[in-house]
């Protein structure tokens, strides 16, 4: 009984073993057939991909053939547009730095000419004579300018028993006597060197020597007054005071700045100081004067001729009292004339009635 078991399990085992082992063969078969299936797909795989690589680098190969003909097609076009824009620009700079180094040269030469001009100037007015003289042309222009020829002299002598003779003497009309005229005595003056000293004082910040030039210049300042006051005023032959003329607004302002100067000028030599600008209100509020002065002077003429013109007017009054009544007498006979006339014609008109009258009646005795 034992026996037969195992042979029953024995066989059991050996139909199991050949059952794996068939299972194994067919497994190993499908395997094999499958390796075979996998080597072949991989072989047609290897020689898709290697045409397809092949097509590809030629895709590739002519791809990049036909972006560097772009590429050089666009850096020719890009290359001729940047040369063409850079010649223009190079170009319109050029012309630009021409024309600006053209005006440079045009204006350093006009500064050259500037500074020969400023250093003629300054050769004038280092010269005290043609320093004085520029002033007077200046003085004599203002002058002309606004007053009448009349209303002033040039060099003339003001003060009695000197030689000293004033560049210009305004003419004004005196308070006691109409018919006299008095001397206004104007000089210019130019302290140059002076003045040119307080201003290098004041670019150079130098307090020191600012108060030492404007010392100086306060000193000759005096001085030219005290010259006009001494050499030209004599009243009553002249106004009692005299006009000191600063040809430069710079060296007015610079005089006139010390109130005690300009104080101790008036009140000790009686001398006014001018610019430029103050002496052209002046000259026209002279001018105004004289024209005041002068429609006063003819006021009483004026209302002797105004009594003449209305004695002539009554006496052409009664000339014509006297025509209306010739007037009206002639129109009266011219009446009279017209009323004769009238009865004249109305008598002619009968007449001629009686004549129609008459000649009628012949022709019906006539016929009779």
């Amino acid at each position: 009984m034992y026996n037969e078991s195992m042979q029953i399990l024995l066989l059991v085992l050996v139909i199991l073993n050949l059952g794996l082992t068939f299972y194994l063969l067919t497994q190993l078969k499908n395997q094999t057939d499958i390796s075979k299936s996998l080597s072949q797909q991989r072989q047609e795989l290897t020689l898709s991909l290697k045409t397809f690589g092949d097509s590809l680098e030629t895709r590739l190969n002519r791809l990049t053939d036909l972006v560097g003909e772009r590429l050089e097609t666009m850096r020719a076009t890009v290359d001729e547009k940047l040369q063409t824009s850079l010649e223009r620009r190079l170009n319109e700079s050029f012309k630009q730095v021409s024309e600006r180094l053209e005006a440079v040269y045009k204006g350093l030469g006009e500064m050259q000419t500037l500074a020969n001009g400023v250093g003629d100037l300054k050769r004038v007015l280092t010269n005290v004579k043609t320093r004085g003289t520029w002033g007077e042309v200046q003085l004599e222009s203002l002058l002309a300018q606004i007053l009448a020829r009349s209303q002033y002299e040039t060099n003339v002598v003001t003060k009695k028993g000197s030689n000293e003779r004033v560049e210009f003497a305004l003419l004004i009309p005196s308070k006691n006597n109409d018919e006299e005229l008095l001397y206004l005595p104007v000089d210019a003056k130019f302290p140059v060197e002076d003045y040119a000293r307080v201003q290098n004082a004041l670019d150079a910040a130098n307090p020191a020597a600012l108060a030492s030039a404007r010392k100086n210049l306060e000193t000759q300042v005096k001085k030219c007054a005290k010259d006009i006051n001494q050499k030209y005023l004599d009243p009553p032959q002249t106004t009692d005071f005299a006009i000191m003329y600063l040809p430069t607004e710079g060296l007015y302002a610079e005089v006139t700045q010390n109130l005690d100067l300009c104080a101790n000028l008036q009140r000790d030599w009686q001398i006014s100081v001018m610019g430029p600008n103050t002496i052209v209100p002046f000259l026209n509020s002279l001018q105004l004067g004289f024209r005041t002065l002068a429609i006063e002077k003819h006021s009483a003429q004026v209302w002797t001729l105004l009594g003449q013109i209305k004695t002539e007017f009554g006496k052409f009054g009664e000339i014509l009292t006297r025509t209306q009544k010739k007037l009206t007498e002639a129109s009266n006979i011219i009446d009279e004339a017209q009323s004769k006339t009238n009865n004249i014609n109305r008598r002619l008109a009968k007449v001629e009635e009686n004549d129609l009258e008459l000649g009628q009646s012949r022709r019906a005795l006539k016929n009779e």
